[in-house]
């Protein structure tokens, strides 16, 4: 039996149940706790025939949570009398959870007219899971009398079953401005507003949680809401990524409606508006990200102009367009009254639900009721919250020479509103403050703008002492400067800032290259190399080198093998290490095979107390169940969390193969060997693969 149950329960109508269950699932594994969930009483929506948390986490994580009683069954035994008989099925079914689980996260039912019981039924879940509760509420009225009111009665408005210890409560939507005002403080932080109301308004109640507002929670995907309205495509565009904050409908002329061009409006208009529809054509070409564009009515589109804004569509990924039969007005009537639901298939979402929920959860008060002494691996969720919180220790500056690209612009400005990291942004400042500006990004403080033009000069002098026994003339140097990235790898070499990520739109070796020039390898570094962070389901491995050493000897191969595990170690992966090759131990021979063999011998005797072995084939270090066959005295075979190939090709083309075939995310790659921490970016990168990369680049900083 699992050591520690929570049950959710809603503490009125409309808390968003779901949400704060699932998030609570990855707060556990956020934590390294092996965690279940448990929707015990079926309750689907609807017209729907399965559950959406448990749909959800299928999506998300490897969990796969026990079917719940239908709820056709549960409504019968209410009916019956038969609570005791349906409560026994409960604890049947979540008997039959993994015995490695720690913590089970049950999710209780809401109030309905099918389920008007609903409270008398979450009581008896938490009397025969023994489970501890955990209220979920909202908050109407921000004032501090209003509220200890509010938790008043939902205390008495609780059976004795819940109330038998001092239950938690995770506050959901909440308007942080309107409770900041309320506790007569300026911070929007929710943790410490957290601490702020544990203060102020004295409560029967340990509130864990204040889990934000946000319009971001609720942006319907394009492609979710065409069907909803009996669309037709036009256009596809990019429908899966455009995602809808604002709807606009549009039947004036064209200067009057110039200020609903913002990035994430639908547009709604007539078909035979010609005028708005080339303007919103136009709009697309300046990088406005529209979601997309409506065109309403039985009138038919010009096809001439259609065509004419062919191009214009497709821009940045393309804008979706299609239409509908019905008039602007009702459409307009349609889209505000959506289906609120999280589509199962929105995966970006229903991850941003989670995390939102997560990040706001007092983990302290979790620890300390669960008693969480060891983690006992680190998730995919739990290595990027575990970059975050290391970067957030001491504030470095991250120069991104590629400024004025949005994707960075967008990863800037989140960083710095985590507190991740001060980002200098190379590029035209008039350019950078438009593409804010049209696409709703509010500047931050800790996120600073460098025109080159200005500073160029004061780093010729530096360039030229730094690379005039290369042969580097004055010519040069002036205009090698002209390069963004050269010149923010001189900012670095000087101590300006902590460090660099580039890559979005060049080369891989656009950024190394000016790294190895001007940066140089670290005391005691034979050469520089990388790694990758595999981001499997259920674990993060470590794979180098995969992206710069075509044919490292023997040494190298060592001294990547070392600065790996460093890296894995300095991110919380305690490093168990796999020199690959075609051969386990000695099971065949070859030049390729003695040079990782003899570069296993190298670490053993410059790290002895590093757990490693090799050679080892790939399936011999991950599966327990070959490593048993082939190498059953191992130490790491079969438990290899990382993973040293012996080449390029073969590394470059692993990391790939896993990363496309099993649909993995890979975070790198990430250099290793220098003396200031320069990393690279894939030119596919998305906002948040740049917010991690450059949140690798502070920890490294530190390091360094």
């Amino acid at each position: 039996m699992p050591r520690h149950t929570f049950l959710t329960i809603p503490a009125g109508s409309d808390v968003g149940l779901t949400s704060v269950s699932i998030g609570l699932v990855r707060t556990f594994d956020r934590l390294g706790a092996p965690v279940g969930f448990l929707k015990a009483l079926g309750q689907p929506r609807a017209g729907e025939d399965f559950d959406r948390s448990s749909a959800y986490l299928k999506e998300t994580h490897t969990l796969e949570p026990a079917p719940a009683i239908p709820a056709e069954q549960v409504r019968a035994a209410v009916a019956s009398g038969r609570l005791d008989d349906l409560m026994e099925e409960v604890v049947n079914r979540f008997e039959r959870l993994p015995q490695e689980l720690e913590t089970v996260v049950v999710e209780g039912i809401v109030s309905t007219p099918s389920f008007p019981n609903a409270l008398k039924i979450n009581a008896a879940l938490a009397r025969a899971l023994n489970a501890e509760v955990i209220l979920v509420a909202r908050l109407e009225n921000y004032g501090r009398d209003a509220m200890r009111i509010y938790f008043e009665e939902i205390y008495h408005s609780m059976p004795p079953a819940i109330l038998r210890e001092q239950p938690a409560v995770v506050l959901n939507h909440v308007d942080l401005a309107k409770l900041a005002d309320g506790l007569g403080l300026t911070t929007h932080e929710p943790l410490k507003l957290l601490a702020a109301l544990r203060d102020q308004v004295k409560t029967r109640f340990m509130i864990i949680g204040l889990v934000p507002a946000s319009p971001e929670l609720a942006a319907t995907r394009v492609v979710d809401v065409v069907p909803q309205l009996g669309g037709e495509v036009i256009f596809p565009g990019d429908m899966v990524g455009r995602r809808i904050r604002a709807i606009k409908l549009c039947a004036r002329t064209v200067p009057n409606m110039l200020s609903v061009f913002k990035a994430g409006t639908l547009i709604v208009t007539p078909s035979d508006r010609s005028d708005i529809i080339v303007a919103t054509a136009l709009a697309a070409t300046r990088s406005i990200l529209l979601a997309g564009l409506v065109l309403t009515g039985e009138s038919e589109p010009d096809p001439r102009t259609l065509e004419f804004c062919r191009d214009a569509f497709a821009l940045d990924g393309g804008l979706p367009v299609f239409r509908v039969r019905s008039g602007s007005f009702e459409i307009s009537q349609a889209l505000s009254n959506l289906n609120p639901e999280l589509p199962v298939a929105d995966l970006d979402r229903i991850n941003l639900v989670m995390d939102t929920v997560a990040r706001d959860i007092d983990t302290d008060w979790l620890r300390q009721r669960c008693a969480m002494l060891v983690e006992k691996r680190l998730s995919p969720p739990a290595f990027r919250h575990r970059i975050g919180k290391i970067a957030r220790r001491s504030l470095k500056t991250i120069v991104l020479p590629e400024g004025e690209e949005l994707r960075t612009l967008q990863a800037a400005i989140r960083c710095a509103e985590r507190g991740i990291a001060r980002c200098l942004l190379i590029g035209d400042p008039r350019h950078i403050i438009e593409a804010a500006r049209v696409n709703n990004l509010e500047m931050h403080p800790l996120v600073e703008i460098i025109d080159p033009v200005t500073v160029r000069d004061r780093y010729l002098a530096p360039l030229l002492d730094l690379r005039r026994h290369k042969g580097l003339t004055e010519l040069n140097a002036i205009e090698g400067l002209r390069d963004n990235i050269v010149l923010g790898t001189m900012m670095l070499a000087l101590g300006e800032v902590d460090g660099l990520v580039s890559g979005a739109i060049h080369s891989t070796a656009a950024t190394i290259r000016p790294a190895l020039q001007l940066i140089k390898t670290s005391p005691g570094a034979r050469a520089v190399s990388s790694v990758f962070f595999m981001c499997l389901p259920d674990q993060v491995l470590v794979y180098g080198d995969c992206a710069v050493n075509p044919e490292p000897d023997a040494e190298l191969l060592a001294d990547i093998a070392i600065q790996s595990a460093a890296s894995a170690r300095a991110f919380g992966i305690e490093p168990i290490v796999a020199m690959i090759s075609y051969s386990t131990l000695g099971s065949g021979s070859g030049v390729d095979v003695d040079k990782v063999r003899e570069a296993t011998a190298i670490v053993r005797r410059r790290e002895p107390d590093l757990i490693i072995d090799g050679p080892l084939q790939y399936d011999a270090a991950s599966n327990l169940d070959v490593a048993r066959t082939k190498a059953p005295d191992s130490a790491v075979a079969g438990r290899a969390n990382v993973f040293i190939f012996p080449d390029l090709n073969t590394g470059n083309t692993t990391y790939k193969a896993v990363q496309r075939s099993a649909n993995v995310i890979s975070m790198g790659p990430m250099l290793q060997g220098l003396r200031k921490p320069v990393n690279d970016l894939s030119r596919g990168a998305s906002v948040d693969d740049i917010l991690y990369t450059i949140a690798l680049t502070a920890v490294q900083a530190q390091d360094a």
